[in-house]
């Protein structure tokens, strides 16, 4: 993943965007809406029948066309088992479109709710959908996308920061040293656990992914699908502190496992993984920060608040990284 460029969406104006649907063979009204989205961007387009649909932009630079058609296939390939994915149109045979310099596609436009993931009903249901789409994702394997791994997520995005002079002077060495220190405690998890089985995951799937409705869920956004253990699409569904976390482990688990085996060893990895998102989502801000929309909507990010919060957040982890794993019955 590379860096951002200055103002990456600058020439992306209202009618770029009408005339992109358009190009695929669309009749748009003029209706057009911004959605929140900064990785990349994000509309809902009125057509003339009175439909709406949603088109994504993809931010320049960032994925190689393999990359984002492998990311359409298994959104596709989910979709043809009636798994309910949001997967995108496919107009001509293609679904990665070009119009203006901008690569994008063309998905049906769904509504729902945020889950509600303290319920157990809830968390039964959306384990039973997780386990069916990963019953899929161990079938074949990426050949263009990343895999979550301690370089790509843990040391690549804390030597951005770093080189990038982010973190203020006096909050240098105590962020150089607590991130050496997490990255040695997950390096001795990795020595002694079991090896993950990898397979394609979600990689992102967290509530804001999840639109929920009276029929159940459905899973948007596969930008960060990756190679991954399953637990990275489990971990993320759970909150608040160790007896919570287990009860909706157990409630999920009682879904996910009437379609597909979870391996107990891969709970060890569910510290490790929170430890290197955060690392990373420090790093993920800190590339976009040439971006105008990142300033303007992470005002908190480099300010002397936000990396003693951060310091902070990582030595509880370093904590963590030495507890028990969950227990699943």
């Amino acid at each position: 993943m590379t860096e951002t460029a200055p103002a990456p969406y600058a020439d992306l104006k209202p009618e770029v965007i009408l005339d992109a649907v358009d190009a695929c063979g669309q009749r748009t009204d003029g209706r057009l809406l911004a959605l929140s989205s900064y990785e990349n961007r994000v509309y809902q387009v009125g057509l003339e029948d009175g439909g709406m649909q949603v088109v994504k932009f993809y931010r320049p630079g960032r994925w190689t066309d393999e990359a984002i058609r492998e990311e359409h296939a298994f959104a596709l390939e989910l979709a043809a088992r009636e798994i309910p994915v949001v997967a995108p149109l496919v107009f001509d045979g293609a679904t990665l479109h070009r119009h203006a310099g901008f690569r994008y596609a063309v998905y049906p436009r769904r509504g729902g709710r945020t889950p509600e993931l303290s319920d157990p009903d809830t968390l039964l249901q959306l384990g039973r959908f997780i386990g069916r789409m990963h019953a899929v994702g161990e079938i074949a394997r990426y050949r263009h996308r990343h895999t979550l791994d301690v370089q790509t997520f843990g040391r690549a995005p804390h030597e951005y920061v770093m080189a990038g002079g982010f973190v203020p002077d006096d909050l240098r060495e105590a962020y150089r040293t607590v991130v050496a220190d997490v990255l040695e405690r997950i390096e001795r998890v990795v020595r002694r656990a079991k090896a993950p089985t990898l397979i394609r995951v979600h990689g992102d799937c967290h509530a804001g992914n999840i639109l929920w409705t009276d029929d159940g869920p459905h899973f948007v956004d596969l930008d960060d699908t990756c190679m991954a253990p399953a637990v990275q699409d489990v971990w993320l569904a759970l909150s608040g502190d160790r007896a919570a976390m287990s009860a909706q482990l157990c409630d999920f688990m009682e879904g996910y496992r009437q379609f597909r085996d979870f391996d107990r060893a891969e709970l060890q990895w569910i510290e490790v993984l929170r430890t290197l998102r955060l690392i990373h989502y420090a790093g993920w801000l800190a590339r976009r920060w040439t971006d105008p929309a990142f300033p303007v909507n992470f005002p908190f990010f480099n300010t002397q608040r936000y990396w003693q919060d951060h310091i902070l957040e990582l030595r509880e982890q370093a904590a963590a990284l030495d507890e028990p794993p969950l227990e699943l019955m």
